[in-house]
């Protein structure tokens, strides 16, 4: 059965920490053995995250028995491929790189818009299931960053897809650009497990606006801001699992406090998050989650990603200094070219899943964060 036995918090292994901007392996194991310890087993990675299988496969399978955990990666048809074979070929990288000898979950990555032709045209459905006979996949699926519209439409062309990975978190449920409200419930109809990615929206909601983390300290002063994100994602009924993207030893830890024996959120409690959700909204932001699929795909190299979190601090805070440092250190001191270069191709934003007018965002960064 789909899911049995799997605790709903998953490892997801798109942000580990790093050392001297290597993956930082000896923390990555102590943060494993951590989170199998508390009985957790989900671990998410992905062939488009660089470093992460070959991680995962020194931090875990090398030194867990396979059977013990459930090990998800995903294929990128999107990303430089031009034939069936190049894209295909990432499935063969993921099984070298992570040693696994089999993935328990399977995924597309990424569909929506103009990404899903990929698929359509290599002929991907076929191809999963022709790997799930062959027992080197146990369950299949997709990543999803599109409309309800969409979503509802690959679905009822793919019945066999067997659950759905969606972008959910409490700041983003009625949120029109991302309608995770509306998103979640196209897959209620089709009776599809959701997977829960950006619950904390890459770290956005771990540090919220002041008046924000008020509302939550108020309810429960000794619980972390993060935690609220989590466990509104995990509420949900339908849910097989929710990712947190954890850094740190400390980002471990408390995940692990409140979700060991997690049983769902009290009328009080979902009365607090709507509270704070409204303060939220009073807010204007830059939807960005750092995925940074518009940096693969940037002729310039422009530190997109960068730009916007140095923009919403100065959204956020009013404080230039500290965003202007962020900015050069997150554009700058990673090589990445400013955004006063940009070209204005374009290719970004038929890249960005949060529909981020990039163009325009980065003029008006450019404005506010210029010296």
């Amino acid at each position: 059965m789909l899911g049995e036995n799997i605790k709903k918090l998953g490892f997801g292994l798109m942000r580990l920490p790093k050392k001297d901007e290597v993956i930082d392996i000896e923390q990555v194991k102590e943060m494993v053995d951590l989170f199998m310890d508390a009985g957790f087993t989900y671990f998410d990675t992905a062939w488009a995250y660089a470093g992460s299988e070959d991680a995962i496969r020194q931090a875990l399978v090398e030194r867990y028995p396979r059977e013990s955990f459930q090990l998800a990666t995903k294929n990128a048809a999107w990303i430089n491929c031009k034939t069936k074979e190049e894209a295909i070929a990432q499935f063969d990288t993921s099984l070298k790189q992570t040693g696994a000898g089999y993935f328990d979950f399977y995924l597309l990555h990424n569909l929506g818009e103009a990404r899903t032709k990929y698929f359509d045209d290599f002929d991907m459905w076929n191809w999963v299931q022709e790997k799930k006979k062959e027992g080197l996949i146990k369950h299949v699926g997709f990543s999803f960053h599109s409309t309800p519209e969409e979503l509802d439409e690959i679905l009822t062309k793919h019945p066999e897809m067997e659950f759905v990975q969606l972008q959910i978190n409490y700041a983003d449920w009625e949120n029109p650009a991302i309608q995770s409200r509306g998103v979640y419930e196209v897959a209620r109809k089709h009776n599809k497990p959701v997977i829960i990615m950006e619950p904390v929206k890459g770290g956005i909601l771990a540090n919220p606006p002041e008046v924000v983390e008020k509302v939550f300290k108020e309810a429960e002063p000794s619980s972390s801001v993060a935690s609220w994100a989590v466990r509104f994602a995990a509420n949900l009924e339908g849910v097989l699992v929710v990712l947190s993207g954890m850094s740190s030893i400390e980002q471990m830890k408390d995940n692990l406090s409140y979700m060991k024996d997690f049983c769902g959120l009290d009328e009080k409690q979902v009365t607090t998050i709507n509270k704070a959700r409204a303060e939220l909204n009073k807010i204007p932001l830059i939807p960005c989650t750092t995925c940074n699929y518009c940096a693969k795909v940037c002729p310039e190299d422009i530190g997109i990603s960068g730009t916007f979190t140095a923009m919403n601090i100065l959204n956020l805070y009013n404080n230039k200094a500290a965003a202007v440092h962020q900015e050069n250190w997150l554009v700058g001191g990673h090589g990445r070219k400013k955004a006063t270069e940009c070209v204005k191709c374009g290719a970004c934003e038929e890249a960005c899943p949060q529909h981020i007018s990039i163009r325009e965002e980065l003029e008006r960064c450019v404005k506010e964060l210029g010296e």
